[in-house]
C-alpha cells in the first residue's frame, strides 16, 4: 500500500504536471472508488475547474479546485498516477480519468480497486472526519508529539506505528525498516519501551521517510544497511547476515532479523 513517500512523490509528480490547466473531462469508470455521491454528480463537479495547489495528510492526498473544494485520493493497495497526452498512451487500469483543455490527461491507475476519490469541501474537516491522527512528517511532528501520540498504548510498537489513528503515514512495509533500524522487536509492547528507545524509533521514523523521499524509492540507492532490498524471509540482515524472519502482527507480515531486534527484559 502506498505510504508517506508514494504519496509525497504523488503529490510532487502533481505540482509539476497537472496545476493551472482546465478541466475539460472526467471519467470515473467504477463507481467502487467513489466514496460518497454519483458518478454524474463526481463528473459534473469537475469539469470547467482546475487544480490550483495540493497537500498531503498521511496516505491521502488532496487538491485544492480553483474556486472552493477538492478532489481527495486514496490510494488503496496499488494506486498511482500517470500524466499522458494521447489516448494511445494511457496505461491499463485507469479508474478515474481526467482531461485537460491542454489534451493531457491524468490517470488514476487501481489495478485491484481498492482505493477511494471523493470531492469535499475542506480539506481539514475531512481529516478529522477521517480520524486520522497527526502527519508523522509534519513541521510540528515533534518528539513530543510522537511521545503523546503512543502515551498509554499497551499494544505492539509495529501496530502502533500502523495506526493512522495514533499517527498517519507510515504503513506496514516502513514500520519494518523504522524498527529494524532501531534494532526494536516487532512486538515489543509500546508500554515496555523506554524514553530512549522511544526517541530512537522517532529519529529512524523521520531519517528513513525522508531518505525514500530524498532517493525517489529507487532502492538501489539506499544505505546499504536497510532491509527493504532483502526484506523477505530467509535473506540476510544486511547487519548482521543473520536470518530475516517473519511473523504475524495484527494480522499483518512483519520481516525482521532475530538476532538484531531483541524483545525488552
Amino acid at each position: 500500500m502506498p505510504e508517506y513517500p508514494e504519496v509525497e512523490l504523488l503529490k510532487q509528480y502533481c505540482d509539476s504536471t497537472c496545476l493551472h490547466q482546465e478541466i475539460e473531462s472526467v471519467e470515473l469508470r467504477e463507481k467502487i472508488i467513489l466514496e460518497e455521491g454519483t458518478i454524474k454528480d463526481f463528473e459534473r463537479g469537475l469539469v470547467g475547474r482546475s487544480f490550483e495547489t495540493t497537500c498531503r495528510h498521511g496516505k491521502y492526498l488532496f487538491l485544492k479546485l480553483d474556486d472552493e473544494g477538492w478532489l481527495v485520493l486514496h490510494f488503496g493497495m496499488t494506486g498511482d498516477l500517470q500524466y499522458f497526452k494521447g489516448r494511445d498512451q494511457e496505461p491499463d487500469y485507469v479508474q478515474l480519468l481526467i482531461e485537460f483543455a491542454n489534451g493531457y490527461h491524468l490517470g488514476m491507475i487501481m489495478p485491484r480497486k481498492l482505493g477511494k476519490v471523493r470531492q469535499i469541501a475542506d480539506a481539514g474537516d475531512y481529516i478529522r472526519w477521517k480520524g486520522l491522527g497527526p502527519d508523522v512528517m509534519a513541521q510540528d511532528f515533534d518528539l513530543q508529539a510522537f511521545l503523546n501520540a503512543l502515551e498509554g498504548r499497551r499494544g505492539m510498537i509495529k501496530s502502533a506505528l500502523m495506526n493512522q489513528e495514533i499517527m498517519a503515514g507510515v504503513g506496514n512495509v516502513y514500520s519494518d525498516e523504522i524498527l529494524f533500524q532501531a534494532r526494536v522487536h516487532p512486538k515489543a509492547k509500546v508500554n515496555d519501551l523506554d524514553q530512549v528507545t522511544l526517541r530512537r524509533i522517532f529519529d529512524c521514523l523521520k531519517d528513513i521517510l525522508g531518505t525514500l523521499v530524498d532517493v525517489r524509492l529507487e532502492r538501489d540507492k539506499l544505505p546499504r544497511n536497510y532491509l527493504l532490498p532483502v526484506r523477505g524471509a530467509g535473506e540476510q540482515c544486511p547487519y548482521c547476515q543473520g536470518e530475516v524472519k517473519n511473523i504475524k502482527v495484527s494480522g499483518r507480515s512483519a520481516y525482521y532479523c532475530s538476532s538484531c531486534q531483541k524483545m525488552p527484559g
